[in-house]
């Protein structure tokens, strides 16, 4: 999978409305719905069952959820290599559970990710300095057979 592809992708959910945990693109979406969409695009298929979640992801019992599942069906990478079309999770505050997740599209010095920010919508914001403290965990879409 070229990380042109899954960022095209991602683009195109750009402006859906924020609604927690929905995936229809231009309806509404949250950060996984967004991956969820995107995944279905590339792959013409959901990647999972997904069961039903709060927005605090369990952060009260300490349960990395959203993490664990992103290693199941992804594995990872190290957190500082980076490539476009990377998705990237977030920690949203320190001794919390990572509970944010984004899609890189561009790297280096004009690092950018695609994500569904609540209160907000889809967007594109720039990885900044803040933004780049918080990722704990890195993922690269597997390969499919192109056909």
């Amino acid at each position: 999978m070229t990380g042109e592809r899954i960022v095209t992708e991602a683009r195109r959910w750009i402006g859906t409305p924020y609604v927690h945990q929905a995936s229809l693109c231009g309806a509404g979406a949250d950060c996984l719905g967004l991956l969820r969409g995107v995944w279905r695009g590339l792959y013409g298929c959901e990647p999972g069952v997904v069961p039903a979640y709060t927005p605090d992801w369990s952060e009260p019992q300490g349960d990395e959820i959203l993490w664990r599942g992103l290693v199941a069906l992804m594995g990872g990478k190290p957190v500082e290599d980076e490539a476009s079309g990377d998705v990237i999770l977030f920690r949203m505050r320190d001794r919390g559970v990572a509970k944010h997740l984004g899609i890189q599209t561009r790297i280096r010095a004009e690092a950018r990710f695609i994500h569904a920010y609540s209160g907000h919508a889809v967007l594109e914001t720039a990885l900044s300095a803040p933004w780049q403290r918080r990722i704990v965990a890195r993922f690269a879409l597997p390969d499919i057979q192109e056909g």
